[in-house]
């Protein structure tokens, strides 16, 4: 009996809901329809958000901040520049200070083949443009790519190495001297073989540059070229690795000013031409220039890798009576007659021969202390010694030598302790030599130059990267 009712009400339930449907008017066929609009709603829903997830993901945020204190030997003053080579000179009368070197925020799109990248860097003196450029790679071998905008200069080893990763607090002040701000506003085209053969261990890069600065605009009818051929050796049964590379600076600086000075070899002080036809003439900016990195990883487990890094450039840099700096002439003088026609300031220009070097040792000691040992030095005038500069009474204005063509030589001893994975913490100490002038000097401002300036700098620095 059970049984025969169970297959009654079985068979009864569908018609009971064809009924029910019919008596509201409703029809199987529309909520069929109704169900699959609703689920091919969710599906555009979904493939939209896919879209989206799939574009951030391309986005790629990364940063860090450096904040430090740093103590001189003296105070700031207007005789001769404090830390102008240690994160800029102390204001006069300060000899401590708290600061943010640096603050950068990095974007990155990375669409494999192309790179949109801006980085941004926030101090207390303001937020300024540290990077901004595209990269595309060309889809075949991926071994060829071209970037144009505002990026690291091809030359070397320290520019392209992130200032995140530098042991020492600031680059060497050759660097500084010859390439500050290590960016310019140019293109790129770059080489790196994605093989398996013995091409693999080389690179090379060049490009093309306003030769102004990272963020001047052009102001001349010259491009600067700068490239570097680069190799790699890793040597794995020997826990050892060898990297380095020749770089090269072909440019020139125009003169808006008819006075151009160069060194006279018989009485060591500068002589000028003075012709009209020097000014607007193009005078070469020329750097050689030879790196290398040795990579040793000690097999004893407390001591852990050591790294031994230099570098050396030589060339032609054109300057100023008071910079052996980057000089970019800005605004561009027109000449007519004997006369020049701006409202510009004219600033003669000074030619001279430099040499540069540097050579860094770091030693781990296991996964979170490294020792660091550095040594740069600066010749921004090699055809004089420091003897000859005072020794000159000449009257005649520019030919006098001037505490620009000193040499500078810098030993850096400092400790690092990796925190974790984000925070280090850095201590360096900087003991900076003057080359001496010519002890017989009368020269109000070489004076204090007849010995070792107090300029050393001791920065204690706290970093937080992600």
């Amino acid at each position: 009996m059970k049984r025969c009712i169970t297959l009654l009400v079985l068979i009864a339930v569908p018609f009971l809901t064809l009924h029910a449907q019919n008596e509201s008017g409703a029809s199987t066929d529309e909520a069929v329809g109704e169900l699959k609009g609703q689920l091919d709603g969710l599906n555009e829903s979904f493939l939209e958000t896919k879209t989206t997830v799939d574009a951030l993901k391309k986005i790629k945020v990364s940063g860090y901040i450096q904040t430090q204190f740093q103590a001189a030997d003296t105070i700031g003053n207007s005789r001769f520049p404090v830390g102008n080579f240690s994160g800029g000179n102390f204001p006069t009368n300060v000899k401590h200070r708290f600061a943010v070197r640096r603050g950068r925020i990095k974007f990155t799109y990375d669409n494999t083949l192309t790179q949109y990248v801006l980085q941004l860097d926030a101090t207390q003196n303001g937020v300024g443009i540290k990077d901004a450029y595209i990269t595309v790679t060309e889809p075949w071998l991926k071994s060829v790519s071209m970037t144009g905008g505002i990026f690291d200069r091809p030359f070397g080893f320290e520019i392209s190495y992130s200032s995140s990763m530098r042991e020492s607090p600031e680059r060497s002040r050759m660097f500084q001297t010859l390439f500050p701000g290590e960016r310019e506003l140019g293109a790129k085209l770059e080489i790196n073989p994605q093989t398996e053969n013995f091409a693999k261990h080389f690179n090379f890069k060049i490009g093309a540059f306003n030769g102004t600065g990272p963020t001047a605009n052009e102001n001349d009818r010259n491009k600067d070229i700068i490239g570097r051929f680069g190799y790699t050796f890793p040597f794995q049964e020997q826990n050892l690795a060898i990297d380095g590379g020749f770089s090269w600076y072909y440019g020139n600086v125009t003169s808006n000013s008819r006075a151009v000075y160069s060194i006279d070899k018989a009485t060591k002080t500068f002589m000028t031409d003075s012709l009209v036809s020097d000014s607007l003439n193009s005078f070469q900016r020329q750097y050689l220039g030879m790196d290398m990195q040795i990579y040793y990883d000690i097999p004893v487990e407390w001591l852990g890798g050591l790294s031994l890094r230099g570098e050396f450039i030589s060339g032609k840099q054109p300057g100023t009576a008071k910079s052996g700096s980057f000089y970019n002439p800005g605004t561009i003088q027109t000449v007519s007659g004997t006369s020049v026609k701006s409202s510009t300031e004219v600033t003669p220009l000074y030619q001279r021969a430099f040499r540069g070097f540097y050579i860094t040792y770091i030693q781990n000691f296991g996964l979170k202390n490294q020792l660091v040992v550095k040594y740069d030095e600066m010749d921004p005038n090699t055809k004089v010694k420091g003897k000859d500069i005072g020794a000159s009474t000449t009257s005649i204005s520019g030919r006098q030598l001037t505490a620009t063509d000193l040499k500078y030589s810098t030993i850096g001893l400092g400790w690092i302790y990796h925190w974790d994975s984000n925070v280090k913490f850095t201590a360096y100490y900087e003991l900076i030599s003057n080359e001496k002038v010519n002890s017989n000097t009368n020269i109000a401002s070489l004076i204090p130059y007849k010995t070792d300036v107090k300029d050393n700098v001791f920065t204690f620095r706290a970093q937080y990267k992600f």
